[in-house]
């Protein structure tokens, strides 16, 4: 069990769903939150909720200098978890490059952005603790997930890359891949999601990954096999399965 008392996190994405419920999670357990989005309101409104002491900093990740300014404001961290996403359903014959672009840019760059934002520190201290969140659907490609799988499949390589970097080092790095989370992006859906859980239920397995020591967990555990298992799954029958009808 990780000792969360007197810790700052410094949460990205957390002004509603499932980084909402995740930043009461961490304040219940003893942490001192720093949260982040672009709607200061809700910042504000979440701030205003939580057990312990808390701060928002305004941060548009899709902007360096933004990510950077709102690092070197917070100063100090122990941990940072990027949960900052956006989503549109979207078909290859229906390519809208802005929405693309932006699932790119927002889901997986600006996780970049914020990891490199604070490694020096965490280099420097010799410890630190870096949360990135995945997706199921980073595992292999999907039908009508042009742009939010790719980018959640690079999430889910950086975070390999910094776990084959970092693992002998005093920075620690996790990975969370969830399935689908009751929220404002998967109203979007207009088709049977499996297993779908509240944001509260997902930010309580988040919350249990995050007090191990181990580097990935993908929820719900059944859901999931099927993402992993697939990967093994010759063309052929993966998209006889899984492709377009």
């Amino acid at each position: 069990m990780r000792n969360w008392v007197d810790k700052r996190y410094w949460i990205v994405g957390a002004s509603e769903g499932l980084g909402r419920e995740l930043a009461i999670a961490m304040s219940k357990a003893g942490a001192e939150v720093i949260v982040s989005a672009r709607s200061e309101d809700r910042l504000k409104s979440l701030i205003a909720e939580l057990p312990n002491p808390a701060s928002y900093v305004t941060v548009d990740v899709a902007d360096r200098d933004s990510v950077l300014a709102a690092a070197e404001e917070i100063g100090d961290l122990d941990g940072v978890v990027y949960l900052a996403g956006v989503y549109w359903p979207m078909r290859a014959s229906e390519w809208d490059v802005e929405k693309a672009d932006l699932m790119g840019e927002i889901n997986f760059l600006g996780a970049g952005r914020v990891a490199g934002a604070v490694m020096p520190q965490f280099v420097a201290k010799n410890a630190g603790h870096i949360v990135l969140t995945g997706s199921l659907s980073g595992f292999r490609g999907l039908p009508g997930a042009i742009g939010y799988a790719s980018s959640k499949a690079g999430i889910m390589a950086l975070a390999e890359s910094m776990q084959a970097d970092l693992r002998a080092s005093p920075t620690e790095v996790q990975l969370v891949n969830p399935g689908f989370i009751k929220t404002r992006l998967t109203d979007k859906n207009d088709f049977n999601m499996p297993f779908i859980m509240s944001a509260e239920d997902a930010a309580k397995e988040m919350m249990d990954h995050m007090n191990t020591t181990k580097f990935k967990k993908s929820f719900p555990m059944l859901f999931s096999w099927v993402f992993r298992l697939s990967q093994f799954m010759p063309d052929w029958i993966y998209y006889r399965l899984f492709g377009a009808k």
